[in-house]
């Protein structure tokens, strides 16, 4: 009697099992069906612009526009004065514990705009303006984190390509440490980034959480953690969509020493990224670990960046100039065989 109930129990049990694995596997699915939904072009983004004041290096702008599922997302945007607009537009996508103003408070931003770049930067879901509280409802949020992020990039340019001083179609993306990871997936899901620089950042995030840093954090739970970072982040690893970039020009930054975000993860992004794409390896730790920052390193780094985006932007300066030149010839020669239809 006691043997028969315990195989009854025993394939009670093995049902049970077996169903919620397929609960599990079902609720996957269908997250990473959806994960980015959201993004909506013809959404209304209703702009509206705070602030405009000059400052020693820039004109300085703080906006706020409609995000992704309509959230009301702050920004600012720092551009030239002393260039004629419209300018070439630099997204920067800040880091996992900053926000929309880090690089400004560092003057980071300034090497861009003295090249002639726009600059503009938002505040990701749980950071600045857009902090959420703690418990349960910070863990469902960085859920969604990397999807709003992606799709808060895309409704920016939206916005962007609306502003007189824009130039439409030079816009370029950086992205830093968690900026660069979703940057990426960013740059790969929308063709209007010409070009993207991606300054510290890694694929395989379930590897990442084996990093010097994130044992230190996790301890002994990192291991449970990585079976959840898969079931909730592999969806947007970069390694999945980074090859998406290509035809456009990538450059991926990262450091030799990074104890953040492991060379392993590093070359997982830099593997899994198509040609065009430059790879630069720097001394030292990840940016921005320590409150100090290792100032000389990131003024290469940047440095570096800079000159890679200034060379796309002339390229592709050069090579609208010449469809232009092109088109203008053309125009002329139809104009001139058939001159009722231009007059």
């Amino acid at each position: 009697m006691w043997h028969g109930t315990t195989n009854a129990w025993a394939r009670i049990l093995a049902i049970a099992l077996v169903l919620c694995l397929m609960a599990l596997v079902a609720g996957k699915v269908w997250l990473d069906a959806t994960y980015f939904d959201g993004y909506d072009p013809k959404a209304p983004l209703h702009p509206q612009v705070v602030v405009v004041e000059e400052r020693s290096a820039y004109t300085w702008t703080k906006f706020y526009y409609a995000g992704a599922h309509g959230d009301r997302v702050p920004a600012v945007m720092a551009t030239p004065r002393d260039s004629p607009a419209p300018f070439p537009c630099v997204v920067f996508l800040h880091g996992i514990g900053n926000d929309k103003e880090f690089m400004a408070r560092n003057r980071l931003d300034e090497p861009f705009v003295k090249a002639g770049f726009a600059f503009v930067c938002f505040d990701q879901l749980m950071r600045g303006e857009r902090k959420q509280k703690g418990g349960l409802h910070a863990l469902a949020a960085f859920r969604i984190r990397a999807s709003r992020t992606v799709n808060d990039t895309r409704r920016l340019i939206d916005y962007l390509v609306t502003r007189p001083d824009i130039a439409t179609n030079r816009i370029y993306l950086c992205g830093a440490s968690y900026g660069a990871m979703t940057g990426s997936t960013a740059t790969a899901f929308d063709p209007r980034i010409c070009a993207a620089v991606l300054v510290y950042g890694g694929g395989s995030v379930t590897k990442l959480l084996s990093s010097p840093a994130a044992a230190e954090e996790a301890g002994k739970w990192r291991h449970g953690l990585r079976l959840l970072a898969w079931y909730f982040s592999s969806v947007w690893d970069p390694v999945r969509h980074v090859a998406a970039i290509s035809p456009r020009p990538v450059l991926i930054q990262n450091g030799k020493a990074d104890t953040v975000i492991p060379p392993e993860c590093a070359r997982a992004l830099q593997n899994a990224a198509l040609e065009p794409k430059t790879i630069k390896w720097y001394e030292g730790d990840h940016l921005g670990k320590t409150r100090e920052l290792d100032l000389p390193v990131v003024h290469t780094v940047l440095a570096d960046a800079v000159e890679f985006l200034k060379e796309q932007d002339a390229r592709r300066s050069r090579g609208l100039s010449h469809r232009h030149d092109v088109q203008t010839v053309s125009a002329n020669r139809l104009a001139t065989s058939l001159p009722g239809l231009y007059h």
